[in-house]
């Protein structure tokens, strides 16, 4: 299969449209290692003609235009776009599906939690029903399904049960302590090649889960959001830790760094990276420490096949 990273910032971009910290500025400023990065999405193919999404990000028109697999043909309307696969609810993986509604016919797939958010709390079910022919499918953790015609198999599983912020307190906030989770990842299979990649943006913990699925991949696209716990208020932005926001940072006591440098697979990849988190500048010191560990900071328009 063949995989294209549209998007490696986390939720805002990079640099975010409101902020001056020092990796941004450096961002606006054209330096050549602060290079810009769209909101975080993959794309996978079986055959570089029908493709998948993972996450449908803000920038999902533009990262359509960029990358000319993904470009309608040869008829007037239409897109190799077949298929969503939505990893959580979360606005910079679902506002894009509103962007996709001018008449397409897509096929949507998520957790019961998500479908339920995008029916009521964030609406754009309803919203899009009118333009387009968008079929919502519900997938469970641990229980496998095919994509095109069987050539890839995609095993759903289970990341954390933190809900978006935007979902208010009720029957809709606490549904995953008897249903889904909110947050998933993805293992997708090659069935001809037999291999294996793994997509898992949102990690609220390292669990015995989450390393089943790692353990055999070749390549993993893995929750890169924050360096540190305490980013965000070391910075004065924010008094949220990565925690706080379902994610696990990549160093400090607990990271994910190392036991992510561990891993076996061919590439290891952090992606969904918040624009205040070092690593992503290529001259610094959290670079060439992840570089030394064999792990690599995905950027826009990488591309890999498996």
């Amino acid at each position: 299969m063949i995989i294209k990273l549209l998007g490696s910032a986390a939720g805002g971009g990079f640099p975010q449209w409101n902020c001056a910290c020092p990796n941004c500025r450096r961002a606006r400023s054209g330096d050549p290692s602060a290079r810009p990065r769209r909101n975080d999405s993959l794309a996978i193919s079986p055959d570089g003609c029908r493709w998948i999404l993972l996450n449908a990000s803000p920038d999902v028109c533009l990262q359509t235009e960029e990358n000319v697999c993904l470009h309608p043909g040869p008829s007037f309307r239409g897109s190799p776009i077949q298929a969503i696969l939505l990893t959580d609810a979360e606005l910079d993986h679902t506002t894009g599906l509103l962007g996709l509604r001018q008449g397409s016919s897509i096929d949507v797939y998520a957790t019961q939690p998500v479908l339920g958010a995008l029916a009521d709390s964030f609406p754009v079910r309803r919203i899009v029903e009118p333009f387009a022919n968008f079929l919502w499918h519900e997938t469970k953790p641990e229980e496998s399904f095919p994509l095109f015609g069987g050539q890839l198999l995609v095993c759903p599983f289970d990341l954390g049960n933190k809900p978006p912020r935007y979902i208010s307190a009720g029957p809709l906030r606490e549904v995953t302590a008897q249903q889904e989770p909110w947050s998933i990842g993805y293992r997708i299979t090659d069935l001809r090649t037999g291999g294996i990649a793994v997509y898992a943006p949102g990690i609220e913990a390292w669990s015995q889960t989450l390393e089943r699925h790692l353990e055999s991949a070749d390549c993993i696209f893995l929750d890169g959001t924050f360096w540190l716990s305490e980013e965000l208020r070391e910075l004065g932005i924010s008094e949220l830790r990565a925690s706080d926001m379902g994610h696990l940072p990549v160093a400090g006591p607990g990271g994910s760094a190392e036991l992510f440098a561990r891993l076996p697979a061919r590439r290891k990849v952090y992606v969904h990276i918040n624009n205040t988190n070092p690593m992503l500048l290529e001259d610094s010191q959290e670079r060439r420490t992840l570089t030394d560990l064999g792990i690599e900071i995905g950027f826009d328009g990488m591309e890999m096949e498996v």
